[in-house]
């Protein structure tokens, strides 16, 4: 059995490259300040944590400025983006901008931004921020979900977006003529 390697020497870049080979959901983290205006960011880490009782949790940088917006608020909405919202994704990971201009959204029922178009959203109110290396695990306890459509889930895979369609139901519905 080789040895480990040095995780000094192992190099970030090599680190970021290996681990793009593994696909990750895009996923919108939304709040509202208390005059009402909706902040959100964009993770590729959301996650259930438990059942009983009901937890999810995403990991935001330390840098990140809509996390205090988060604590601040008590509660957060995780929003399932769809294939075709790679704007989205890119509008609402923006720095130093409106992030939400021409994001349409409504309230969910925390008061959360809900997102148009997306696969499905998770309102929590917030349990626990633990600081980890250079990121934050937040934690919260699921309030309500949905399922809002049957679309594809919009992917970030070796650098880029994409959608999940897997290459089978591509083929059978081409096929069986469904397409």
């Amino acid at each position: 059995m080789s040895p480990l390697p040095d995780p000094v020497s192992m190099g970030a870049r090599r680190f970021r490259d290996v681990l793009g080979h593994f696909p990750t959901s895009v996923v919108a983290i939304t709040t509202t300040a208390s005059d009402g205006c909706p902040h959100g960011l964009i993770v590729g880490t959301f996650t259930s944590v438990s059942l009983e009782p009901p937890l999810v949790s995403f990991l935001v940088n330390r840098t990140s400025s809509t996390l205090s917006m988060i604590q601040e608020a008590g509660r957060f909405c995780a929003n399932a983006l769809a294939g075709n919202q790679e704007p989205t994704s890119r509008r609402l990971s923006a720095r130093g901008s409106d992030r939400f201009e021409g994001v349409s959204w409504t309230p969910s029922p925390l008061g959360n931004p809900v997102l148009d178009g997306i696969v499905a959203w998770v309102d929590c109110t917030l349990v626990q921020v633990v600081e980890i290396g250079d990121h934050y695990l937040v934690v919260g306890r699921v309030s309500n979900l949905n399922i809002e459509s049957v679309r594809t889930p919009l992917l970030f895979f070796r650098g880029g977006y994409g959608d999940y369609l897997a290459s089978a139901t591509l083929l059978m519905d081409r096929l069986v003529g469904w397409w």
